[in-house]
């Protein structure tokens, strides 16, 4: 039995979810991702202007006269949602932690296929693959994804991130649209991430906190990697740690978008005081016009 204040929180997040999966939204997740694959129609007679490529070749010698396939678009679409719960999710500077942005954001991309009638899945990673709920459709199925998500004691403390990709590229052979929710505070990951591209479309979110951008003069400061427990003493009032902590976190940011495009991948980034529906209206805006 989940305690009451934990069921609170969990009917809190699926009715804010279900409100910000608005019909604004749903039109643009629609467009930014239709044309996802091909299933086979049927055959018909090899007309001028056919791509040689489709012709049916069986049934060309069968019927002595060339055939052709014809193919339509998919009308159901498969979400996989790969959501990162190592422990620097676990850092929030405003009013919600990085982990929390992520379930929000997980519930709301779920009411967002299940209104369209497609199915939705959910792989749970740290240092390793920690749960994975196969892909279904329905209200239901979305509650018992949100409830896992808030609800789920992360075993692990690291990112191996390279792992859960080979983990959803073993557990999922069929093309889907794939979100990865992660700080990316790790590496090694990009050429699995490039195979992952090529199989499947693929969005990666980027959770940041505003506090990760810039460093507050507070004299000397002890950090702590929550995932590796390394300590690092910095003077936090030297004037050059003061300009080059911001300039470097947004060189890094701007290498990883560039990685990740260059892999095949779409890019989203979020901070935790951004609003989920503006900043998601953004990019499957963005994503309507590139098509």
């Amino acid at each position: 039995m989940l305690a009451p204040e934990l069921l609170s929180r969990i009917r809190r997040l699926e009715l804010k979810a279900g409100h910000l999966a608005s019909d604004i939204l749903l039109g643009e997740y629609k467009s930014a991702f239709k044309g996802r694959g091909w299933e086979f129609d049927e055959v018909r007679e090899y007309q001028i202007g056919d791509e040689i490529r489709s012709i049916d070749w069986n049934v060309t010698a069968r019927m002595g006269q060339p055939f052709v396939k014809l193919f339509r678009e998919e009308r159901e679409m498969t979400l996989m949602l790969l959501v990162d719960v190592s422990s620097s999710l676990f850092f929030g500077s405003s009013a919600r932690a990085k982990h929390e942005l992520v379930a929000e954001l997980a519930a709301v991309l779920a009411f967002l296929a299940i209104k369209r009638q497609d199915k939705v899945g959910l792989l749970v990673f740290s240092d390793h693959t920690e749960l994975f709920i196969p892909p279904s459709k329905g209200r239901a199925h979305v509650w018992s994804i949100i409830r896992s998500i808030l609800t789920h004691k992360a075993q692990g403390q690291r990112t191996d991130l390279d792992g859960a990709l080979k983990s959803f590229l073993r557990l999922r052979k069929r093309r889907c649209l794939a979100f990865v929710l992660s700080d990316f505070q790790t590496q090694g990951y990009e050429r699995t991430m490039k195979q992952a591209a090529r199989r499947h479309e693929l969005v990666c979110v980027r959770i940041d906190d505003p506090a990760e951008h810039a460093l507050p003069d507070a004299g000397l400061v002890w950090f702590q990697d929550r995932e590796s427990g390394e300590r690092v003493l910095v003077d936090s009032s030297d004037p050059w740690i003061q300009s080059e902590w911001p300039r470097q976190r947004d060189e890094e940011q701007k290498l990883w978008q560039r990685e990740m495009e260059r892999a095949g991948a779409s890019v989203l980034s979020m901070s935790t005081r951004d609003n989920t529906a503006d900043a998601l209206h953004r990019f499957l805006s963005m994503g309507s016009r590139r098509r």
